[in-house]
């Protein structure tokens, strides 16, 4: 994520920032060049303060979980995120709206970094093909489940409940779970379609790095619930639940890029170098790139290792869990490589 600055006084601002801290100017974030546009509080429009055009909330600003801005003009009432709803909380339920507006963080965030890729997102209501989410509560129905299913991302409403994620986490012995995670990996099954399976040379290339897919998924599911990962799985695979079939390995493997494309963003962005007073062996870095913006994986991988054991060494000097508690092989290093150039080669 870029770092964003208010457009009348400069401050810093984060990304779902209402208005400024520092000035009171309210604020709105345009997705069409990723720019925080900031506007006179006391004004009648919303007329941004450098440009002097004028601009609309998306309409779920009306519950605070969006602060995207849409064009006067435009006919849309929804920003481009919050048009890939298709089902929201049941908001009669007060509890719902604070778990609404973390599930709205960790989407908009993610939409953020795909349209920062060049992906293009398509809605379910406008092309059968498209995407959208829904954001339920399993007492409503005890056979929804998280997951992904012909472009629709569902995401159970207790993952936005801290408390019951963590316990969830403990019960499957993860050592990470989180909403962007839980995003990032089932929207990967989203792309493996668009990405992948349309692809013929993709879709070869992925069955010799990741195996083949067209392997009863049922059954390989199965099978992993009952005896779980081999021993060795740290050797080929990024998380355990990688081997349960090629699909959840593309999926995990897909949201773990996603992360470290994030973390050197931010890195970059705030102009983060780690370079230890004590010499250690390929644990410096100088972030001076912008990572969608590079080719070679490689440079992009060898700044974030060490960025990742700096971050988790702070956290573990303040006694809480790694930020990055992943071990990255070279096989995994691989399955990276190839989704970087498979989005460089659709771009």
């Amino acid at each position: 994520m870029k770092v964003f600055q208010c457009g009348h006084c400069n401050h810093s601002v984060y990304f779902e920032n209402y208005s400024c801290e520092n000035c009171g100017h309210l604020t709105g974030y345009r997705d069409s060049d990723r720019k925080m546009i900031t506007f006179d509080p006391f004004a009648s429009r919303l007329i941004s303060d450098q440009e002097q055009l004028a601009y609309k909330y998306c309409k779920n600003k009306d519950f605070y979980v969006c602060n995207w801005l849409i064009d006067q003009h435009n006919p849309q009432e929804y920003c481009n995120a919050c048009q890939l709803n298709r089902t929201i909380p049941d908001l009669s339920d007060v509890e719902n709206f604070e778990k609404w507006q973390n599930l709205e963080v960790a989407k908009h965030r993610l939409v953020y970094q795909l349209q920062k890729i060049g992906l293009a997102l398509f809605t379910k209501k406008d092309d059968e093909n498209g995407l959208c989410f829904d954001f339920v509560a399993q007492q409503n129905d005890p056979s929804l489940m998280t997951g992904h299913a012909d472009g629709v991302v569902t995401i159970l409403l207790r993952e936005a409940d801290s408390v019951q994620r963590e316990q969830i986490r403990k019960q499957l012995f993860e050592p990470y779970r989180t909403l962007i995670g839980h995003l990032r990996h089932e929207v990967g099954h989203y792309f493996w379609d668009r990405l992948v399976y349309r692809s013929p040379e993709a879709l070869a290339e992925f069955r010799t790095i990741f195996g083949d897919e067209q392997t009863n998924y049922a059954d390989a599911l199965k099978e992993y619930y009952k005896v779980g990962a081999p021993n060795n799985w740290q050797d080929s695979f990024i998380s355990k639940y990688a081997t349960s079939h090629s699909w959840e390995d593309w999926a995990e493997t897909w949201a773990h890029y996603l992360h470290i494309m994030d973390m050197v963003e931010t890195a970059y962005f705030f102009g983060l170098n780690v370079k230890p007073i004590e010499y250690i062996k390929d644990m410096q870095a100088k972030v001076t790139f912008d990572p969608y913006t590079i080719f070679d994986f490689d440079k992009i991988l060898a700044t974030c290792v060490p960025l990742s054991f700096a971050v988790n060494s702070i956290n573990r000097a303040m006694g809480v869990p790694d930020v990055y508690p992943f071990v990255i092989s070279q096989p995994v290093v691989q399955k990276l490589k190839f989704i970087h150039r498979l989005l460089w080669s659709k771009l």
